[in-house]
């Protein structure tokens, strides 16, 4: 197997993290289990993060669609959100923690929590930790869409500051959720299954996917390092051609 290249390391991950459910159902326990036991492999996956010098690490945490399940594994899920938020693993690793999603929707409990590890953890510099949590990618950019609109109608008043015309990617990109972080270089899924489910969408146009069948409870240090050496073994062409890569090496 090919050594993993530190001096190659992809500065943004993202991961969807799947498959908490069916695990605790294999080894026999609720789904709750196989949810504190996901917990658990955040904190190993984010201290390996710091250890190999990502910069930006992406967790889809809760989506928009998961408010269609049972209330009680919903109220599991926003209690190990809770727990979870210890300072220990952001102030150990000198962590910052960001959250993007529609925290209107999360129990005030929850939201008071996220605000204030946020601001505990505002001057940590060596990795952030960005939550996404009751988020759903069609979501920020029906929101980014809003805004941009409500700024132009805002503006009719005084000097526009958006001409209509003008609006580029850049304009939709500071006005999305992660417009304070560049886009991931590389996306993972855990949990055998083969798509993004509305993640990132705008963000991950030209990152590199990677799908393994390992649930999220079992991803370990191991796994991550062979999802960063198959990330390293790939050429990214951004849609020009291998010798245009090749040339501007």
């Amino acid at each position: 197997m090919e050594q993993l290249d530190k001096n190659r390391i992809p500065q943004h991950i993202a991961i969807i993290m799947d498959g908490n459910g069916r695990w605790a159902k294999e080894h026999g326990h609720e789904r709750t289990y196989g949810h504190k036991a996901g917990v658990e492999t955040v904190r190993r996956i984010t201290a390996e993060c710091v250890k190999l010098g990502v910069k930006y690490l992406t967790l889809y945490t809760f989506s928009t669609e998961n408010w269609n399940r049972p209330a009680d594994e919903i109220s599991a899920l926003m209690g190990l959100v809770l727990t979870s938020l210890e300072d220990e693993i952001f102030m150990k690793h000198n962590v910052r923690l960001r959250v993007i999603g529609d925290m209107d929707r999360l129990p005030k409990e929850v939201s008071e929590k996220l605000w204030h590890t946020m601001e505990r953890t505002a001057d940590n510099d060596t990795m952030t930790v960005v939550v996404a949590l009751s988020y759903s990618s069609r979501w920020e950019i029906t929101q980014a869409v809003r805004d941009i609109v409500w700024e132009i109608k805002k503006n009719n008043m005084v000097p526009t500051t958006i001409d209509p015309d003008e609006i580029t990617e850049e304009t939709v990109s500071k006005h999305l959720e992660t417009y304070f972080m560049p886009d991931p270089e590389l996306l993972i899924r855990t949990g055998g299954e083969l798509r993004v489910s509305n993640y990132l969408l705008w963000q991950i146009a030209y990152s590199e996917l990677y799908f393994t069948d390992t649930y999220w409870p079992d991803f370990d240090e191991q796994g991550l390092h062979e999802a960063i050496i198959d990330y390293q073994s790939r050429q990214r062409r951004f849609g020009k051609t291998g010798e245009q890569v090749e040339e501007k090496k």
